[in-house]
């Protein structure tokens, strides 16, 4: 009898109509557009957060590249959950993106929690860096999630098919 797991694994991320829905779709194009935009941003502002706690210095700036990255995320988020319409027919938790959209809502939830501290001055400046710390954390493992997800699609693929006979190569 063979293991589910390994059933699950061998499973193509896509179907064949879902690669062809996810290629012909303008936002796969968004998507690979904002998603390494929100990294840059990301790293930067790790830089600006983690200047400010140990120096004390540029709390303007790193609240600016947080709410920078923050609606960043929610862009990524939304134009993400279209994209998983379009490609697998709904708008999250699609099966194939299920634990990486489950740990999104935990990034957004971390990130929610900063804008309404901001907001409401109900956080401390060093409670805001440290819910800000524990955003990108989670923003990092999910970055990695898709990462991995997006080198099983490549792997899923394969060699390209050799050229039929009398076809150019």
């Amino acid at each position: 009898m063979s293991d589910p797991a390994s059933q699950k694994s061998s499973r193509p991320l896509y179907t064949p109509s879902q690669r062809a829905r996810r290629d012909a779709t303008v936002w796969t194009t968004v998507q690979g557009f904002l998603a390494p935009v929100q990294f840059l941003v990301f790293a930067v502002s790790l830089g600006l957060v983690l200047r400010y706690l140990l120096t004390g210095d540029g709390y303007a700036a790193a609240t600016v590249s947080i709410l920078l990255k923050t609606a960043l995320l929610y862009t990524i988020m939304v134009t993400g959950a279209i994209w998983e319409k379009v490609v697998f027919g709904q708008y999250l938790f699609a099966p194939a993106f299920f634990w990486e959209d489950v740990v999104s809502f935990g990034v957004i939830a971390l990130h929610t929690l900063y804008l309404y501290g901001l907001l409401t001055e109900s956080l401390s400046p060093l409670q805001l860096m440290l819910v800000t710390l524990a955003a990108y954390a989670a923003y990092f493992v999910n970055a990695a999630q898709f990462l991995l997800k997006l080198r099983r699609a490549r792997l899923d693929t394969g060699p390209a098919a050799p050229p039929a006979e009398g076809q150019p190569a």
